[in-house]
């Protein structure tokens, strides 16, 4: 129970780490990102940590009780538990606590995933967009000797204008 408290705990701050990634994507600010994902590498090196020793005290409790380690799961634990409330309720407690972090955390994920697509997409929209202004035909004008004095389209001599 103590191993799933703090991984439960870290889960937490990486749930909160994902939430202030949101405004920070919306704003482009890619400092701030930088920041914030260097956070949650740390987060996540001590959540994998607890993941082992969790897997470590659940091997020790399927050699205990005679099961097989990888079909042992929490809610079996629990189960298990009925004979002592208290333990059972507090280890139903960390499971949900647990199910509700990660169900959140799909969902902020899901949201900073859809907002990041959608930058690059306005990055490559805007690439394309100079691309194709810096290719543009020739305007067909001509001058006294019939040769061509054609400017490019949507090109003025400082080049792109956003107020157009």
């Amino acid at each position: 129970m103590d191993v799933l408290e703090k991984e439960s705990a870290e889960y937490e701050v990486l749930l909160g780490l994902s939430m202030k990634k949101t405004p920070v994507i919306v704003a482009g600010d890619l400092e701030a990102l930088q920041n914030i994902t260097d956070e949650e590498q740390a987060v996540v090196g001590r959540i994998s940590h607890l993941e082992k020793q969790r897997g470590r005290v659940l091997k020790d409790i399927a050699n205990v009780t005679n099961r097989d380690v990888e079909k042992l799961k929490l809610v079996d634990l629990i189960q298990m538990l009925e004979g002592r409330p208290e333990e059972s309720r507090k280890l139903a407690e960390i499971h949900d606590r647990l199910k509700a972090v990660t169900t959140s955390m799909q969902r902020v994920n899901e949201q900073n995933r859809e907002l990041l697509t959608n930058a690059l997409e306005m990055v490559e929209f805007d690439m394309n967009l100079l691309q194709s202004v810096k290719t543009a035909p020739e305007t067909a004008n001509y001058n006294k000797g019939a040769y061509t004095s054609g400017s490019l389209m949507g090109v003025g001599q400082n080049g792109f204008d956003a107020k157009q």
